[in-house]
């Protein structure tokens, strides 16, 4: 299948984008002045010479893991609409989310440089290529959109998909996020996730090929994991062929099967204090690989979906503070204890 674009839309900027990530994506002295790791504002400032902001859109998308598919129950964790921003919501066309996503962080982030429609809720991939096409193409089309960010399942993605989003790439930023979670089988089967690891490790390598950086998403906290296994995690995730890592602390959703288990069994559940994820993440840090760019450190959700809630009152902007003082205090860094695999 063959695919036409647009190419007078942002191609410039594309261009540069691409180019430049390709010149930075194997250094390892891209660590600011003020930060101790690959953050992901200096990742993009790199690309497009200042904050690039992510615009949540919900195009309507669906997941194989509660279709049917799968599974009808989802993700034991899983509650899409406690990250949802007040404009992203499916009822509503792309470019209007777009336009008051735009509007949205303004207030707050005044000096991006460049907007990326983030396509974030349930499995972004999970159409027919044709589909997928026009919806990728329509937030493109936007004259503020300079690129897409997809969020998704690894089981959901296919050699066609990738030769469109290939061809997508050679006009405008591109980049796949894919749901980790877990590396190990046992809590993957555990969280209902439909998967194996093996699933994930091939999937990333396949993007790789293509050429299309890609994300992943780890949460630490899921029951029946111990510090050392997660803290393994950092050896195992690091022999990926990944561009940025995103994790998250084990936050509970009222109305999940995750929250009942809870309930029923809080004793099998081992969340993280502030302190404890503190000493824990730097600790992972500290063995992952210098290359990888962290977008984020830890999760944020209202209060109000939360069955428990340790952080109340810490916004994320505060923990991170507290992660990059405590990395200073200990005079360390992302990568000090990292081990590459021998081939």
């Amino acid at each position: 299948m063959r695919f036409s674009i647009d190419s007078t839309q942002h191609f410039t900027i594309a261009i540069l984008a691409i180019k430049l990530y390709l010149c930075i994506a194997n250094d390892n002295n891209m660590y600011s002045e003020r930060r101790r790791y690959n953050s992901y504002n200096s990742y993009f400032e790199n690309i497009f010479g200042g904050r690039a902001q992510k615009i949540s859109i919900d195009a309507g998308f669906n997941c194989p893991n509660r279709d049917g598919k799968t599974s009808t129950e989802g993700c034991s964790f899983c509650r899409n609409d406690a990250f949802n921003p007040s404009y992203c919501n499916k009822t509503k066309p792309i470019v209007q989310q777009i336009e008051e996503g735009i509007e949205f962080h303004k207030k707050r982030y005044r000096r991006a440089k460049a907007y990326l429609a983030y396509f974030q809720p349930y499995s972004n991939t999970y159409k027919s290529v044709d589909e997928l096409f026009n919806i990728y193409n329509e937030a493109l089309f936007h004259e503020s959109i300079a690129g897409i960010v997809i969020g998704t399942r690894p089981d959901c993605i296919d050699d066609e998909k990738l030769t469109m989003l290939s061809e997508i790439q050679k006009h405008h930023y591109v980049m796949i996020e894919y749901g980790i979670e877990s590396v190990y089988d046992t809590t993957l089967k555990r969280i209902n996730r439909g998967h194996d690891y093996a699933v994930t490790q091939k999937t990333i390598e396949k993007t790789h090929r293509y050429g299309i950086p890609c994300g992943g998403h780890l949460i630490f906290g899921l029951p029946g994991e111990t510090r050392e296994m997660m803290l393994d995690t950092a050896n195992i995730i690091s022999s990926l062929p990944l561009t940025t890592i995103k994790f998250h602390q084990l936050q509970i959703f009222k109305d999940t099967p995750l929250a009942l288990e809870y309930i029923n069994n809080p004793d099998d559940f081992q969340l993280f204090t502030i302190d404890e994820y503190i000493e824990f993440i730097i600790s992972f840090v500290e063995r992952l690989n210098p290359d990888f760019i962290i977008e984020r450190f830890a999760g944020e959700v209202p209060p109000r979906y939360l069955v428990t809630t340790p952080w109340i009152n810490l916004r994320y902007d505060r923990v991170l503070s507290l992660i990059e003082n405590a990395m200073t205090t200990r005079n360390t860094f992302q990568g000090r204890l990292y081990e590459p695999t021998k081939q």
